[in-house]
């Protein structure tokens, strides 16, 4: 049991959930609204300024919009992900409107103003959770010597179908020109501000590796953390923890690749292995990946090469990108 009477969600809690987030239909898609700059999402939508992450000594809530003043509210006991809680520890879902949330069970109930949360838990004690804005220990990091820049933000010289926009590199199906064995990558993302959106249709791209092996990006701000969310390998593996931050706010990865190992005569010798911090945060540890490519990958052919290119996914959500460098041989 959690400091607020509640045991961590069961699977059938979580397939409720997943069934409720399956993506919109595609012409739905076309209308929802997706906000890039975070200065108009301020101004237009009210509810951008009371979404996001809030904490006291012994709570940590991840607030999420879903349009039309509605909200998703997670109670994570001990704090933030990576800052208090992990794994194990009890996550308790409220849903409802701003001045009306509670839990499935009606014992847990807390309303929503802009900078704090009001919660009373089962047994009558309240609380209150102040808003508050995390930001990547890497965001910003410069490139060492011996880097190859990417993407800063003056043009996309080193990109197949690269776009850009107010100096942020786009979601456009780009592949760098340059192809890589071993290294070290730094990529900073930003995901659309998208509350009438679901599941995979909000804020949805991805990085992929040689062209073969996804890293995700999407929007799954609050949610349990699955393969195919941000921090998964798509249809490998899920994040050890969901480190998501919320939409508009600029997050990072920051990954080591090595890739598959080859003898002379051509015969893999070795899978490729990576290992993946979100925000900071490490989310997969020297995993091995043991297939040709993943899903949607450019490069879909039998593995017969230790490089290849950084591709970043158009799934027709307009995720943005910045300081992109990567350190070869590492």
């Amino acid at each position: 049991m959690s400091i607020l009477g509640m045991k961590r969600i069961p699977a059938l809690g979580c397939l409720s959930l997943f069934l409720t987030l399956l993506p919109a239909h595609a012409e739905e898609k076309k209308a929802l609204k997706a906000w890039t700059d975070p200065k108009a999402a301020s101004a237009e939508d009210p509810n951008f300024l009371i979404q996001g992450e809030y904490r006291d000594e012994t709570i940590g809530a991840q607030v999420v919009a879903l349009g039309e003043g509605k909200f998703d509210v997670y109670l994570l006991d001990g704090g933030l992900p990576g800052a208090g809680w992990e794994p194990g520890k009890s996550r308790t879902k409220l849903s409802g409107g701003q001045k009306e949330i509670r839990d499935k069970a009606g014992k847990i109930t807390a309303t929503l103003a802009e900078g704090t949360l009001s919660l009373t838990a089962e047994d009558g004690k309240t609380h209150k959770l102040t808003r508050t804005e995390r930001e990547s220990p890497t965001l910003g990091a410069s490139p060492p010597e011996g880097a190859v820049v990417l993407f800063d933000g003056t043009n996309a010289d080193e990109w197949v179908n690269g776009r850009v926009v107010d100096g942020h590199l786009q979601a456009s199906n780009a592949t760098s020109k340059r192809s890589f064995g071993d290294y070290h990558l730094h990529l900073e993302f930003r995901t659309p501000y998208m509350p009438a959106a679901r599941g995979q249709g909000r804020g949805n791209s991805g990085i992929y590796h040689s062209g073969r092996w996804e890293t995700q990006i999407l929007d799954s701000f609050g949610l349990e953390g699955r393969e195919n969310e941000t921090g998964g390998i798509y249809s490998v593996a899920k994040p050890r923890l969901n480190m998501c931050l919320p939409p508009l706010a600029w997050q990072t990865y920051d990954v080591d690749f090595t890739a598959a190992k080859f003898d002379a005569q051509g015969k893999r010798l070795a899978w490729p292995r990576i290992t993946v911090k979100l925000n900071g945060v490490t989310v997969h540890e020297d995993l091995e990946l043991t297939k040709d490519f993943t899903a949607s990958a450019p490069i879909n052919t039998p593995l017969t090469s230790p490089e290849g290119p950084v591709f970043l996914q158009n799934h027709k959500d307009p995720v943005e990108f910045r300081n992109i460098w990567i350190v070869p041989g590492k």
